[in-house]
């Protein structure tokens, strides 16, 4: 396991050469092509209610999501799900099990992740990855705080078939991102943040810079956050649907498929196109 506090944003001016050589480097990726969902944590010592707000804006290639209730083998939940994910011969769905693709349980534990492209580094074949899925579907199953996530991180059988940063929250006050591959981890405390926030799109802070995506929409969300005059205190779902969601490209795109918000354990969402669907609650 490895710790990690340090940060890394754009749109403000960088205070010193090394984070404006990281700022450089990455702005020569604008131009990639880029895959996956655009995310933001909120820290709870910012919000009204103390506890930490979670928004996901999922791209994927499968349109038609759902959110369903499952009763785990600790917890109640409910999650995020690709409508077809029982009859989709494509689903890597393994038999007796169900995948999220983000959700909360009954504890106000709650998880989403983002793709990423940077962090394999071992020749696991590929067709046995992407198993991000079933991952999160057992973490609500059997996970109350960040420190239950540590210790399913660190007992998992390896390799754990995921590539992904995953974005965790608590009801006691945790909030982090954590950077997975097949063989270990890395965490960002959002408590920890100068911002109050952490933004995350679909490359990591560990990884190859080489084969870093969504770099466009890390730096169009960061500057559309530091530019706002609404104050962090209401950053709440509608906030993030009207200024992330349906701002337009690069974030909003054809393969938008839904967009999320965990506040106050309730999970709002919006089931399609957010710029064009309404933004529902939905609680356990």
């Amino acid at each position: 396991m490895i710790y990690m506090s340090k940060y890394r944003f754009f749109g403000l001016r960088p205070q010193n050469d090394k984070l404006r050589s990281i700022i450089i480097v990455l702005l020569l990726f604008i131009a990639v092509p880029s895959f996956g969902c655009t995310s933001v944590i909120v820290s709870g010592k910012y919000t009204k209610d103390g506890k930490a707000v979670m928004f996901k804006h999922r791209d994927s290639s499968c349109q038609d999501v759902a959110v369903e209730y499952f009763q785990g083998e600790k917890y109640r939940m409910m999650c995020l799900v690709n409508a077809d994910w029982r009859t989709n011969p494509l689903a890597k769905v393994p038999l007796g099990t169900h995948e999220a693709w983000a959700g909360e349980n009954e504890t106000g534990f709650a998880i989403m992740n983002t793709a990423t492209y940077d962090l394999k580094d071992d020749d696991i074949p590929m067709e046995l990855m992407d198993r991000e899925g079933v991952f999160m579907y057992r973490a609500l199953e059997i996970c109350a705080t960040l420190e239950d996530f540590e210790h399913y991180l660190d007992t998992l059988s390896r390799p754990m078939y995921v590539e992904a940063n995953f974005g965790v929250i608590d009801n006691q006050g945790g909030a982090a991102y954590y950077e997975v591959n097949n063989h270990s981890w890395s965490k960002y405390d959002v408590n920890r943040e100068p911002l109050g926030y952490r933004v995350v799109t679909n490359f990591t802070m560990t990884g190859r810079v080489e084969d870093r995506k969504g770099v466009d929409r890390y730096i169009k969300a960061h500057k559309i956050l530091a530019s706002s005059y609404v104050p962090m205190e209401e950053w709440d779902h509608t906030f993030f649907v009207k200024n992330i969601s349906c701002s337009g490209a690069p974030i909003l795109r054809d393969i938008t498929s839904c967009a999320i918000t965990f506040e106050g354990n309730t999970m709002w969402a919006s089931l399609g196109k957010p710029d064009k669907v309404p933004c529902l609650p939905y609680k356990l």
